[in-house]
């Protein structure tokens, strides 16, 4: 005879997984794909790339801060939140018609990429980037918004962690599978560290088709549910609905507190951020092959940020989202000095594997948890520029600092620049502490 008791717990993790089964979660899995896509190409991808084809630290450091579009992206939301788009808009809806041209900005960017030759012509590299960035960017505008307005606030955590799971399958895509197949796409003659620009083009053209995946999703997707917009006479009265009124109504809701809210925001990852530029410049430095790479970090170590952003996302429903945030701001103190020892420990397949499985499980741990974070603090009247903000804070001021990192390891090492990184994450554990005891005024 089955034990009533013991069974209950069995059936409260089938009610917990089975969330991830609804048709917002699977929309959000696929969209989340189409999100992490670009982000890797862009920057750790890209500086692999660089750094095989010879190009400075120092400069593929000042090349990541093609990744600030990411970080000034606030700037634009609110023409994503409320400017309708012609045709299109009244073809998708506001969400959908967004989300496709964003979608179509990045695989031409991603083409562009194809076919430039930083070793040749950088600039046209740059160029390129630039728009990948930029289109990028706006999709993440445009599918933040959409993702709080497909589900009440108590189901975004198991939300973000599909977008988080849909996400970081793309970051092996993006990473594992565009090195797989510029590896494959090599002569053989010249060895697996020449660099060969055309087995990278042909790697970016494959990224570039798979830009399909969300846009396939964003035309068999339902237009979510939101309040009409209230009609605008004049232009004034839309600047001052699109722009302000969005920033004003969240420092309403929290009053002082909302600067403390901002500053948590603005450091949770900056040491994770800070890091991952002279990740794939390491890689390289240390004579891992491409396929070494592709196995370890962007297999082990993305099937690793899968189980932790699926766990962070099931602690965070069941002990609240400020102590997972918690947990995951030490954890990443830890996991980035993990890499000060790898690079002192010299080449070492077996210690890569360790060492950047327990980084990525950190990582989805904490990035889950602070989704979930950053979407209770919206206003889904404000939903697309308010989470912008949020999620441009988070990376202004880590990637304007990442920016120097290839600086720092030319001027003092792999060992010393790893170690560094991890004292950033200090100030986060006070902050995530205070922040837990901020209540916002109001409903939202």
């Amino acid at each position: 005879m089955t034990d009533p008791a013991a069974a209950l717990p069995k059936r409260a993790l089938r009610t917990a997984l089975a969330v991830y089964l609804r048709p917002e979660s699977l929309r959000m899995f696929a969209l989340g794909f189409s999100s992490g896509l670009p982000l890797l190409l862009v920057l750790g991808t890209l500086s692999f790339r660089l750094r095989e084809a010879s190009i400075d630290r120092s400069t593929i450091g000042h090349l990541s801060w093609a990744g600030l579009a990411y970080g000034f992206k606030w700037v634009w939301s609110p023409l994503v939140d409320r400017l309708p788009l012609p045709i299109l808009t009244r073809a998708l809806g506001r969400r959908r018609s967004w989300l496709l041209l964003a979608q179509a900005a990045v695989a031409a960017g991603l083409l562009g990429m194809a076919w430039s030759d930083p070793a040749r012509n950088l600039p046209a590299l740059v160029g390129w980037t630039l728009l990948t960035a930029f289109g990028s960017a706006t999709q993440d505008i445009a599918l933040d918004a959409f993702r709080i307005e497909s589900a009440p606030v108590r189901e975004q955590p198991a939300l973000a962690a599909s977008y988080q799971t849909g996400y970081r399958l793309a970051m092996i895509w993006a990473g594992a599978g565009v090195l797989w197949l510029a590896a494959r796409a090599e002569v053989a003659a010249l060895g697996p560290h020449a660099y060969q620009n055309a087995a990278w083009r042909i790697a970016y053209m494959v990224m570039a088709a798979s830009m399909a995946v969300g846009a396939l999703t964003v035309l068999l997707s339902p237009e979510p549910a939101r309040g009409a917009l209230a009609p605008v006479r004049d232009l004034r009265q839309w600047l001052e609905q699109a722009l302000v009124e969005p920033f004003a109504e969240f420092f309403r809701r929290y009053g002082w507190q909302a600067l403390l809210v901002l500053a948590l925001i603005a450091v949770y990852r900056i040491s994770d951020v800070v890091m991952g530029i002279m990740a794939n410049p390491f890689y390289v430095d240390m004579g891992y092959t491409k396929d070494q790479v592709a196995a370890v970090t962007k297999i082990y170590g993305v099937v690793m940020t899968l189980t932790g952003a699926l766990v962070g996302g099931s602690l965070a429903l069941r002990f609240g989202v400020m102590r997972i945030l918690m947990l995951g701001a030490c954890l990443s103190i830890v996991s980035n000095l993990l890499f000060a020892w790898l690079a002192g420990h010299g080449h070492d397949l077996t210690a890569l594997i360790a060492v950047v499985s327990a980084d990525n499980l950190a990582g989805g741990i904490a990035s889950a948890a602070f989704v979930g974070y950053l979407s209770s603090l919206t206003n889904v009247r404000h939903s697309a520029t308010q989470y912008a903000l949020f999620s441009s804070l988070m990376l202004l001021l880590p990637k304007f600092i990442a920016g120097f990192s290839g600086d720092y390891v030319n001027a003092f090492g792999y060992v010393a620049f790893f170690t560094s990184t991890a004292p950033l994450g200090a100030p986060v554990l006070l902050l995530v502490w205070l922040a837990g005891r901020v209540k916002a005024q109001g409903q939202r």
